[in-house]
């Protein structure tokens, strides 16, 4: 007999798209499983970089502070360039990280594995581990429109192999799931299966990468370090402890094999990359490294996926639907950031409290995303691997064209500049309330000062990623006047037809209520308390914050007008389950604020039909 079960949501991968996913759905409560087709996890080598935007982002899920203490951070870019003497001379020096609102302005650098176990070990606490080796052999989507639009069905079958020690014949098992992820990485079982297809070029650009200790009289060691030399380009990374990561342009001669004209992997050994480094750093010296912990070599390709998702039942996500150049340090920060983006929407759709509508937003949002992160990749590698200008070669890259590109691309390597374009949860009408706090972008990193103990807190950490929608209410200056006004809105709100009424469902054990509320008024700490606001807008002590200073006058202060929200006026912004802003309205516009709502949740009645 074939063992049969049904489950909500299928995992397939464990890598970082996969865990990411697996962890949010577990903290919302969701039925899942995740299977693997390693027995253990990726030993060494792999993605190394963890972006400003993406540390906010685990910050969300309390999984930041490890990377924090372990990993290795890049404050600083050192370029260098062709010198009169014909070594490289150092050309100039700039913040790693330019997007100047970043909450963590540098990028951390520790091994994949790393990122995987922190994953892997909060699962583990909750009672929950990867099944593996399992591998998928076959995956039907049922074709019958009424199962697929019905939220409890099982439309997706997948069959498991179970692979065993030995040789036996492995063992099958037949899943019925409501949804599929398929996190499977760049060779795509799933996307395959599906038959969408990766639309893309492949560079001729060929690049050796090397994990290593090393021993070298170069300065910049322990600096992120974009290198253009008459013998090709080098990217150092600097690493966890004292090991360092370079990325190597390789000639076609270094590698490739004369009778086949393809890559000779034997030819890749860590002597020939060191080898190759050496000519690219002369006149610096690079000796016998002390340590060499992994190499390996590949050829850039730029590609995304001509759909990530079938009927909105089977979704793929991370290298399973789009892959880039290592350089840009974007694949694994992409492919958390996807299913990110996705766990929400299911948790919701799950819980019957948002429509199916709402997960055709994954694929509007994050293919977008990555089209434009492949043509912002495309030119970043060009400008990388082109020839630099010398007094010989004057069509080459000046210092000043990749320091421009570098700088300009500031939103996209930190992952801060994403922006996700007007859709049912991306409403800008009012965007005018709140002219800098951009409608589509992640919430700004603020710090403001709680009304009721004068504790400074910043606001991302009061939006944990919860599957709650937060609504922060900067209610402005609380003068009688607006105190009035602020008292009519809470009755306003309290009124069975309002969205507040309308679409928070209780909380009950993993699964939260749809709605938090954060207050945030202006003015001086020692004028305000906290208990003249409604019950409605601080349903905690802890949720009533003010724009002010600490007591020490060095944290804190000027959101109002760095946000251009006017203290006069109540202004609503909501934020996103996944931090980003999706809809800002003054409060004399409740009706446009259900209308949102209204767009892809489900009332908790269900209302005749207008």
């Amino acid at each position: 007999m074939v063992k049969e079960s049904r489950v909500d949501v299928l995992i397939i991968g464990a890598g970082p798209c996969g865990l990411m996913c697996a962890n949010a759905l577990a903290g919302a409560g969701v039925d899942f499983r995740i299977i693997d087709n390693r027995p253990i996890g990726v030993a060494a080598g792999q993605a190394d970089g963890i972006q400003p935007r993406t540390i906010e982002v685990l910050q969300s899920y309390g999984l930041a502070e490890p990377l924090l203490k372990d990993g290795a951070q890049m404050h600083l870019c050192a370029f260098y360039n062709p010198g009169p003497s014909g070594g490289i001379e150092r050309t100039g020096r700039t913040a790693d990280v330019t997007a100047p609102s970043a909450r963590y302005p540098f990028k951390i650098t520790i091994a994949q594995a790393s990122i995987e176990a922190l994953f892997i070990e909060s699962l583990k606490s909750q009672g929950i581990s990867v099944d593996r080796p399992i591998v998928p052999s076959s995956l039907e989507i049922s074709e019958d429109p009424k199962e697929l639009l019905d939220p409890s069905s099982y439309p997706v079958k997948v069959v498991l192999d179970h692979i065993l020690p030995s040789d036996a014949t492995p063992e099958q098992e037949i899943v019925h799931a409501k949804f599929v992820l398929g996190a499977d990485g760049a060779h795509s079982w799933v996307r395959k299966t599906l038959g969408f297809s990766m639309d893309g070029e492949q560079s001729d650009y060929i690049w050796g990468v090397i994990d290593f200790i090393p021993d070298t009289d170069f300065p910049d060691i322990r600096n992120r370090a974009a290198i253009h030399s008459s013998n090709g380009s080098c990217m150092i990374i600097p690493r966890e402890g004292d090991k360092v990561r370079f990325y190597l342009q390789m000639s076609d001669k270094d590698v490739m094999d004369p009778e086949t004209g393809r890559i000779d992997k034997n030819k890749v050994t860590a002597e020939n990359l060191i080898n190759t480094a050496r000519k690219t750093f002369y006149p610096y010296t690079v000796n016998e490294p002390k340590e060499v912990d992994w190499c390996s070599i590949y050829i850039i390709g730029q590609r995304v996926a001509s759909k990530f998702s079938k009927h909105e039942r089977v979704f793929i996500g991370g290298d399973a639907c789009h892959t880039h150049s290592p350089k840009a340090g974007q694949g694994m920060n992409a492919s958390m950031n996807d299913t990110h983006n996705l766990a929400w929407k299911l948790a919701q759709v799950l819980r019957g409290r948002a429509d199916m509508s709402l997960l055709k937003t994954y694929e509007l949002e994050r293919q977008k995303y990555a089209q434009d992160l492949i043509d912002f990749d495309r030119e970043f590698s060009t400008l990388f691997s082109g020839k630099p200008r010398t007094s010989e070669n004057q069509e080459g890259v000046t210092h000043e064209q990749f320091l421009r590109a570098f700088q300009a691309s500031g939103g996209f390597s930190s992952g801060i500049g994403v922006h996700y374009m007007p859709s049912a949860i991306v409403d800008t009408i009012h965007q005018g309330c709140a002219p800098n706090i951009i409608i589509g972008q992640r919430m700004l990193p603020q710090i403001f000062v709680r009304v009721a103990d004068a504790r400074p807190v910043e606001i991302q950490d009061m939006l944990p990623a919860d599957t709650r929608f937060k609504l922060l209410l900067f209610v402005g200056l609380l003068t009688p006047e607006q105190l009035a006004n602020v008292r009519r809105l809470a009755e306003e709100l309290q009124l069975p037809t309002s969205f507040l009424q309308k679409y928070d469902y209780p909380a009950q054990g993993k699964v939260q209520s749809m709605f938090d509320i954060i207050s945030i008024t202006a003015g001086h700490k020692d004028d305000v308390n906290f208990l003249d606001l409604p019950p409605t807008f601080r349903t905690h002590w802890s949720k009533v914050l003010i724009d002010d200073t600490d007591v020490t006058g060095r944290l804190g202060g000027g959101a109002y007008p760095r946000f251009g929200i006017d203290e006069t006026e109540i202004t609503m912004v909501v934020v996103r389950p996944d931090g980003y802003v999706g809809m800002i309205a003054p409060s004399t516009a409740l009706e446009s604020m259900d209308k949102y709502f209204g767009s892809f949740l489900i009332g908790k009645t269900l209302n005749p039909v207008e």
